[in-house]
């Protein structure tokens, strides 16, 4: 049964950093193996509320606001997945931790795997969440988004004056005892995110580093073996995931020698918010069945190839 809470996750405190002058906000908890969360695009730390408290009972649960999201700096800079992958070396470097079973979840699924090609001696295991990298396909809503000049026209749709009342009316229908449902929360939290000017211009900055009009634009392609190779890789999708299709991870699961795969029906794209007990259950038996690789350092020749 799980046990999270709003007041467990409160009891997880987002804590700072300064990584080459950029301000990184990461939550950590708990102790033993060390579990490293990725978001996805839009999103924070706050997508892993339901899962960490549990998690933090068994694990060292690390959960960071990518760089130009949520709470970390949002500097005018490149937000391709290697500044992102790049970042959680950085933390991992400046926490003091050798190694992770990195999860990521949609554009933190395409960083994670980003991470193990770049950095494999620091990705024990492989978690993709309805991950971004794996396919072409992607939902019409965020190819819209890449529409030259749409990052001018969306601030219309999305302003602060919108953004507040929807929170007072999502805090109004709380205290009445309505619930949102968790999937709907996530598409919201991350809608509101971009009322503010500076998330904003990091969101289109990073969408279009990975998508375009036609479709995924960044895929794993032939690092997809290499980031996976000797990895324990575990890949968990949402049938009814309505960004990215779950025919992605069938294919991943085909071209990744001994992944394991778990499909979640009526799940879409936020499994670890929609079905929270049932996430933690499978990544908790794929901890206990697996055993973490060690992996050298990719050569200074290789990486500047």
């Amino acid at each position: 049964m799980i046990k999270s809470s709003s007041s467990a996750w409160a009891r997880i405190k987002p804590h700072r950093i300064d990584l080459d002058g950029d301000r990184i906000v990461y939550r950590i908890a708990g102790k033993g193996p060390l579990l490293l969360f990725v978001h996805g695009m839009a999103g924070s730390a706050l997508t892993w509320r339901f899962v960490m408290p549990t998690l933090a009972e068994h694990f060292t649960v690390l959960a960071p606001d990518l760089l130009g999201q949520g709470q970390s700096a949002k500097p005018r800079v490149e937000y391709s997945l290697g500044t992102h992958a790049s970042m959680l070396r950085d933390l991992l470097d400046a926490l003091g931790y050798k190694r992770a079973t990195v999860i990521g979840q949609s554009l933190g699924g395409a960083v994670a795997m980003d991470l193990a090609y770049e950095f494999p001696e620091r990705c024990a295991r492989l978690v993709l969440v309805g991950s971004g990298g794996l396919g072409h396909e992607v939902s019409a809503y965020l190819r819209m988004l890449t529409f030259p000049g749409f990052e001018y026209v969306f601030p219309l749709f999305c302003t602060l004056r919108l953004r507040d009342a929807g929170n007072a009316i999502a805090s109004w229908l709380d205290r009445a005892g309505v619930r949102w449902p968790p999937a709907a929360q996530e598409i919201w939290r991350s809608y509101a995110s971009l009322a503010d000017a500076d998330c904003r211009r990091a969101f289109f900055r990073t969408l279009r580093d990975v998508i375009d009009l036609s479709g995924q634009a960044v895929g794993a392609g032939g690092r997809l073996n290499r980031a996976t190779r000797r990895r324990p890789t575990l890949i968990l999708w949402g049938e009814q995931d309505p960004f990215i299709p779950v025919s992605h991870a069938v294919a991943a699961h085909k071209a990744i020698p001994g992944s394991r795969l778990e499909i979640f029906e009526g799940v879409g794209h936020y499994p670890h918010c929609e079905v929270p007990e049932r996430f933690i259950d499978v990544l908790v038996d794929f901890m206990a069945s697996t055993k973490p690789a060690r992996l050298a350092a990719r050569s200074v020749r290789r990486r500047s190839a």
